[in-house]
């Protein structure tokens, strides 16, 4: 029978490391394995990359960068709301068309005229290029395409339908907003008043819109298409003086969204050559005896660019398996690459710091030893911050929007492949280059160096190319890095200075004020305007219509969506209560709602016609609809029932994104509040739906995230108290993104969520090994713990923050707002976990680190060696 365990091993076993010890096992298994053949590991990854790196090939057909399937909600309710909408409703461009009853946008083209020098586009100069501009779009192929009324193509602008003489309207025969039947409040903008008459108006817009519901829909798109190829031509011939034009179609937003990847992919060349540098800038290594003088056998360059490799050899593979599995492939994916190559360069600084301390410690002709004691300590670290990685994105898989899920399962699987990347293939190239120290071959060209003559210790030919003589540095001893020295003798002292620590403490407090204001500012939702590259033509188009239309936004469908008694006067009653709610909300004018239903009962009272029966009332509908035709497309009537009818409600100053939330909210509860089964519909509200889940989304994600960060903190980390300082950074990290991002005026949405996301991981990267070396020191005060932490782990932070953001910081560059998001966010990511990790925690440890003190030996201090 078996004696009782080690008190050791049952205190390593409540210490959680019962996890930690088979891993190490195991990976020193691997690292055996590794050593002992180490080209197979080479040349396997390359191969699987290779055959992985076809499914590239799918790339055309599964690019998916549709603006609505992609950045709003899969199930939003609009999205059903449509759907009941074009049922009930369906449309006729070809006869009788009516741009407020359209389920969608339409297919048009949109012009915005501003008179220049702060005139009014109704003097005669204005209005005669108004009409020049007009006829120069009105060609034959559009007559022949254009959405149709009974009087011919619909009018891109109420005013010219009033006039054929070219004469511009008189002002103050205008009344605004509404002019006799026809609503003018998005037809004119700038407008000045005097008791409702016009005096001036600094713009006009011109609509044009096409058939899209019938076999001239492909006809149509590509008039649009020529549209945008010929317009810019075409105001140039017309030389206007006295209105500037901004344009737009219906298919700019797409099209525009869709040319921000093509600007980003000259970036991966500037990115690989920055990163590349930087690692081979840390990893080369200088002679013992004069550190001015490059050592010519012991430099890592060639580490450096297997390290590289390694990560584009994953971004590779796990892109091509995606696109074999058939994942959509959106613009968002497009910011991967910059991350990957930032976090495998980071692991790659883990492995050479870890293979370099085993050096110091053993035989260095036995290279099993060396990678064995190189994986124990560092590929469990790498573990750590891996699967606390993967599990954020894969946990930001579980969200409404689709390219914030192929984003996360693009990446995810690229940290994979990363990870097992960086355990082979560079875990091969270590012991290939090892061996070529061994074999005192030269570290650019391989050529064996002749180590029997001193005096090539001054031989810059000889460093650099092998010109001259050897040197004997394969038997130098293997010193302490400049850095680690740096942060012993230097930093950790200054850092742990009481006075420095209570300043420390004011400006985490200071900190966290900031951050937690920033995030009662946040602002939710993404600006549509923001999926254009910053010099499009359409920037210009929404500046105008901001500035003058704005005031008057959506017509909103009211739609009863069952069938009810509307010959009941008392539900006549309640549906007209309805509307007047409706009509008492802040963002909508009452006095511009048009219902069928009121019309009809008001003209019933006039003639004194009966309605309060089933048969009267539907069969007198004919005389309503003989007087407005138009209502008759707002029933959906059958001989014995009215199944749905819709009416219309104008709303107003809908000018920011708090503002369309607000709005949306409101509709919804009034109509949910109504005793008449209801809905609200205009095609905005499929993008307004991100307002409703946004933040939901992102608290769900980051709590469920955290958590997974805690257990795996628990499991991998063999000490409680430093899993609680790991949860502390990642709260406090991402509140301080999340608030300063207002700061940097980032909205709350499906782009910066992404970026929230991996805010979980990050953090765990810049605080776990900090936290562990300090809770496992054998020092004796807490302030020399937080300086030994320091000294073995300051330097490898500080490299895998800079390595990150070289990774990232050319998205700085970008002219499109997802590009520079990106950038920004994991700035903050980058630096506040930075300082965290380098600041905040150690202080913090002094404070609190006598509780809970772990008794582990140096050896296991060592087990979570280097981020």
């Amino acid at each position: 029978m078996a004696g009782p365990r080690d008190p050791a091993e049952r205190c390593s076993c409540r210490n959680t490391d019962c996890v930690e010890r088979p891993l190490r096992r195991l990976f020193q298994g691997l690292a055996s394995g590794v050593a002992a053949c180490p080209w197979p590991f080479v040349l396997v990854p390359l191969l699987l990359s290779g055959v992985l790196g076809a499914g590239f090939l799918f790339l055309p057909q599964l690019q998916a960068n549709d603006i609505e399937g992609q950045f709003t909600p899969t199930w939003g309710p609009a999205k059903a709301e449509r759907d009941f909408v074009r049922r009930h409703f369906p449309t006729n461009d070809s006869e009788r068309f009516s741009a407020p009853r359209l389920p969608t946008e339409g297919a048009y083209a949109a012009l915005i005229a501003v008179a220049t020098n702060g005139t009014s586009v109704l003097e005669p100069a204005a209005w005669a290029e108004v009409l020049r501009l007009n006829a120069a779009v009105r060609d034959a192929e559009y007559e022949r395409l254009c959405a149709r009324t009974a009087d011919g193509c619909a009018s891109p602008n109420p005013l010219l339908s009033r006039r054929g003489d070219g004469e511009p309207p008189a002002p103050e025969s205008l009344r605004f907003p509404v002019n006799g039947s026809e609503f003018l409040g998005t037809a004119l903008g700038g407008v000045e008043t005097d008791g409702g008459r016009v005096r001036t108006a600094r713009s006009l817009k011109l609509v044009y819109y096409l058939r899209e519901d019938g076999p001239e829909t492909q006809d149509s798109r590509q008039w649009l298409e020529s549209f945008l190829q010929d317009i810019s031509s075409k105001l140039a011939e017309l030389h206007l003086g006295s209105i500037q034009v901004s344009y737009f179609t219906s298919l700019s937003r797409q099209e525009e969204f869709e040319g921000n990847t093509k600007s980003v992919i000259p970036l991966f060349s500037i990115t690989y050559f920055l990163t590349i540098n930087f690692a081979i800038i840390s990893c080369l290594r200088y002679s013992f005896k004069n550190i001015f003088r490059l050592s010519c056998i012991r430099n890592n360059v060639w580490l450096a660019t297997c390290g590289v490799l390694s990560s584009g050899l994953a971004v590779l593979s796990s892109f091509g398996l995606m696109l074999f599995c058939g994942v959509p492939f959106v613009v968002t994916v497009a910011n991967a690459p910059f991350l990957i190559l930032g976090v495998g360069v980071d692991d790659m600084f883990i492995m050479i710091a870890s293979w370099e301390q085993s050096l110091r410690k053993k035989d260095k002709s036995n290279v099993k030893s060396l990678l064995a004691e190189t994986y124990a300590e560092a590929a469990l670290s790498v573990t750590i911050t891996t699967l606390t990685d993967v599990l954020a994105f894969f946990i930001g898989t579980w969200t409404a929007f689709p390219s914030v899920r192929s984003f996360c399962l693009y990446t995810g699987t690229a940290f994979v492949f990363c990870y097992v990347y960086t355990l082979t293939f560079f875990g091969a190239a270590l012991v290939l280059n090892h061996k070529r120290e061994q074999g005192n071959r030269h570290w650019l060209i391989w050529m064996r160096v002749d180590v029997g003559k001193d005096q090539a210790e001054d031989s810059c030919l000889y460093n650099a190319c092998c010109i001259g003589s050897g040197s004997r540095q394969p038997s130098e001893p293997e010193g302490e890095h400049p850095m680690s020295i740096f942060f012993k003798k230097y930093y950790g002292p200054f850092v742990t200075n009481k006075w420095i620590k209570l300043l420390m403490m004011l400006l985490y407090v200071a900190y966290l004020c900031g951050s937690i204001y920033g995030c009662t500012q946040i602002r939710e939702g993404i600006d549509l305007r923001n999926l254009a590259n910053d010099d499009s033509y359409v920037i210009p188009y929404y500046d105008d219509n901001e500035k003058y239309f704005s005031t008057y936004g959506p017509r909103v469908m009211v739609v009863i969506t069952e069938s009810v008694d509307y010959w009941n006067e008392s539900v006549r009653l309640g549906i007209e209560s309805c509307v007047q709610n409706l009509g008492n909300i802040s963002y909508v004018d009452r006095n511009l709602s048009e219902s069928w239903l009121r019309v009809y009962t008001g003209l019933a009272r006039r003639a004194l016609i009966n309605i309060n029966n089933k048969t009267d009332f539907l069969n007198r509908l004919t005389t309503l609809f003989n007087i407005l035709p138009s209502f008759e497309w707002d029933i959906n009537k059958t001989q014995d029932e009215i199944k749905a009818s819709r009416f219309f409600i104008q709303t107003v100053n809908v000018t920011s994104a708090v503002d369309e939330k607000n709005l949306l909210n409101e509709l919804r509860e009034a109509a949910k509040q109504c005793s008449i089964p209801l809905l609200v519909y205009h095609p905005a509200f499929i993008y307004y739906d991100q307002y409703l889940v946004i933040v939901q989304n992102t608290v769900q994600n980051v709590v469920v995230a955290a958590g997974a960060m805690l257990v795996v903190s628990l499991l991998l980390i063999p000490n409680p108290l430093c899993c609680l300082w790991v949860t502390f950074a990642i709260a406090s990290v991402v509140i301080g993104v999340a608030g300063f991002m207002t700061f940097w005026s980032i909205n709350l949405d499906s782009i910066s969520m992404i970026n929230l996301v991996i805010c979980i991981g990050f953090s765990v990267d810049f605080s776990a090994h900090i936290s562990y070396a300090f809770v496992t020191s054998g020092e004796s005060s807490a302030n020399e713990r937080a300086i030994e932490a320091l000294s073995l782990l300051g330097y490898p932070v500080l490299q895998g923050a800079v390595s990150t953001i070289l990774g990232v910081v050319v998205l700085a560059a970008a002219n499109t707002y997802i590009f520079r998001t990106f950038f920004k966010i994991m700035f903050l990511v980058i630096l506040f976990g930075g300082i965290h990790g380098l600041v905040f925690i150690p202080v913090f440890l002094t404070f609190f680190g006598n509780f809970g003190r772990s008794p582990s030996t140096k050896s296991e201090k060592l087990g979570l060696e280097k981020l």
